[in-house]
């Protein structure tokens, strides 16, 4: 399996952990706020394979303690679950970044015990996804199965919203509150603009406008937090 990216040392994407980021390629979505575009539409060029990764993993033992699956999206690749499973073995807690669009695969990974915490992006209202995700049509079956999965309390979890001023307002927010009702986190991301962003003009809301969806967030889930700005 081929390894896209690694970021040695997180305190910021695992929740609780000391922990590395690995990055997978491939996506269904092609969302035009996404920082790894090159992870999607084949650019990328991989870093390493499975087995230098956990050569690295075996190393770091006593130093970190959870490894964050992200993308792209990391459903895509074929032999995830064994890579997880190699990786458990080292003593690692396991989180996966998900879109939601493979619930099936994601409940796979829960009913089997290779994940220790998932994080679903909730990328806007489900009137706006398509193009939000930047697709003609999107179908929602898919990602409501997967909010319903973490909203059972399976596995623990996040949602998490990025937020791009040109793409949500306060209606949205209380869309998606309703999608969501009850979740046990609610995350919100202000976007920030990088040179893998592939579509120029976008930016992040102002932070009076950030407080007010934090306001509403709170309305619906038990936990709602900004990651990534100071207010």
């Amino acid at each position: 399996m081929n390894i896209y990216g690694l970021q040695k040392l997180t305190l910021l994407d695992f929740p609780g952990r000391v922990a590395a980021t690995v990055f997978l390629a491939g996506c269904n979505f092609r969302c035009p706020y996404c920082h790894n575009s090159e992870l999607f539409d084949g650019t990328a060029e991989p870093v390493m394979d499975d087995e230098a990764l956990l050569a690295f993993l075996a190393g770091r033992r006593g130093l970190l303690d959870g490894v964050a699956f992200t993308g792209g999206e990391p459903l895509l690749t074929p032999g995830l679950d064994e890579l997880i499973r190699k990786i458990r073995a080292l003593g690692y807690a396991v989180k996966l970044d998900t879109n939601g669009a493979y619930p099936a695969r994601l409940r796979a990974l829960v009913e089997a015990g290779l994940l220790d915490y998932a994080a679903m992006d909730i990328k806007d209202a489900p009137s706006r996804y398509a193009g939000t995700v930047g697709l003609p049509a999107v179908d929602l079956a898919p990602l409501r199965e997967s909010v319903s999965l973490l909203l059972s309390g399976a596995v623990d979890y996040e949602f998490r919203t990025t937020v791009v001023a040109e793409l949500h307002d306060e209606a949205a927010f209380h869309e998606m509150g309703a999608w969501i009702r009850g979740a046990r986190r609610w995350i919100l991301q202000p976007f920030t603009d990088r040179d893998t962003v592939r579509f120029s003009g976008l930016s992040a809301p102002k932070s009076e406008q950030l407080r007010r969806y934090l306001e509403i967030m709170r309305e619906y889930a038990e936990t709602a937090e900004i990651r990534g700005m100071e207010l």
